[in-house]
C-alpha cells in the first residue's frame, strides 16, 4: 500500500502555487493523488475535464502522481484510496487558521487522516486560483502563475 497522499481542491486553474507542492511532496509519499473536489452547488471557470487534463499534462512525467475527481467528502474519498495522508499548502496566517480547522474535523471523521501542511514559498505566496481567475476574468494576461500546460 505504502504512503498515499491526497492532495485536494477545485484547481480552477492549477498554479504553480499547487505544483510547488506536489513537487515538495513527492519525496515524502510513494504516491500523490491530485484530487479534485467536484461541488455541484459550485459554479466553476473551467470545466472538470480542462482541469483533468492540465493536471495530468503538468504532471504527465512523474510516475508517482495520480489525478482523480471525486464529489463526496475529502475524508470518504481518502479512505476509498487508502490514503493516510492529505497534502495542504500555506501561504499565510488566515489559511493556516481555516485550514487547522479543517484538518482537525477530517481526523476525527477520517479515523485519524494526518494532514501535512507546506509552506509556500515567497514567490508562490500570493498566488491563489481565485486572484488567478479575477485576472483572467478581467482580460489580464496569467500566465506567469500559470504552469506550461495550462493554455488559456
Amino acid at each position: 500500500m505504502g504512503n498515499i497522499a491526497v492532495f485536494p481542491g477545485s484547481f480552477n486553474p492549477l498554479t504553480l502555487g499547487h505544483v510547488e507542492i506536489v513537487k515538495r511532496a513527492l519525496p515524502i509519499f510513494d504516491k500523490v493523488i491530485i484530487a479534485i473536489g467536484v461541488n455541484s452547488s459550485k459554479k466553476y471557470l473551467f470545466s472538470l475535464e480542462q482541469r483533468l487534463h492540465w493536471i495530468e499534462e503538468t504532471f504527465k512525467e512523474e510516475p508517482k502522481v495520480v489525478v482523480k475527481h471525486y464529489s463526496n467528502l475529502t475524508a470518504d474519498f481518502c479512505k476509498a484510496e487508502n490514503a493516510r495522508y492529505l497534502i495542504r499548502g500555506l501561504r499565510n496566517t488566515t489559511d493556516f487558521e481555516y485550514e487547522k480547522t479543517i484538518s482537525q474535523l477530517n481526523a476525527v471523521i477520517g479515523n485519524d487522516l494526518e494532514t501535512i501542511f507546506f509552506i509556500c514559498s515567497p514567490e508562490h505566496s500570493l498566488i491563489s486560483s481565485s486572484v488567478v481567475r479575477e485576472i483572467i476574468r478581467g482580460g489580464g494576461n496569467a500566465a506567469q502563475f500559470l504552469p506550461d500546460a495550462v493554455k488559456l
